[in-house]
């Protein structure tokens, strides 16, 4: 096992999970989505450190402290993807692995989630895959550790 966690940060909204359109996000709640995550890491021979915060600057903290006490980050910074320099600044400054996570598969929904700032600050984007979105990108993560290949 890795001897630091991976850090999985969910942004604003994310806490409504399973309450908050459901026929979109899906009926799983974010601490269901937290224990499917967890168990998919140990196989995986990997830590979580599970957060979530609808505030902006609690994420960029949160990636500042990532660059010593993580060894990835998979990110779903809902929709501050689409709308934070600061993150993006903050994920290549943490110069680490990193995965951009998202539930549903934002180039079929409104064009302004067509566009993230965040996307060229990490390895890769992983997107449409419901709850699975967040385990195909602690595989990566998995893979990116393992190589020792940052952003």
């Amino acid at each position: 096992m890795s001897s630091k966690p991976v850090f999985v940060l969910n942004g604003p909204n994310l806490n409504m999970l399973g309450q908050r359109e459901r026929e979109v996000y899906g009926a799983l709640t974010l601490a269901e989505v937290e224990t499917r995550c967890r168990a998919h890491a140990a196989a995986l021979g990997l830590a979580v450190d599970f957060r979530q915060t609808n505030s902006e600057g609690d994420l960029i903290s949160w990636i500042h402290e990532a660059r010593d006490k993580a060894s990835g980050i998979a990110i779903n910074a809902g929709a501050y993807t689409h709308t934070s320099v600061a993150l993006h600044d903050a994920l290549k400054a943490a110069e680490l692995p990193a995965v951009e996570v998202h539930l549903t598969n934002v180039h079929k929904r409104e064009a302004f989630r067509h566009k993230s700032l965040i996307a060229p600050a990490v390895n890769g984007v992983i997107c449409g895959f419901g709850a699975d979105s967040y385990l195909l990108a602690i595989s990566a993560l998995s893979s990116l550790v393992t190589s020792n290949k940052k952003v």
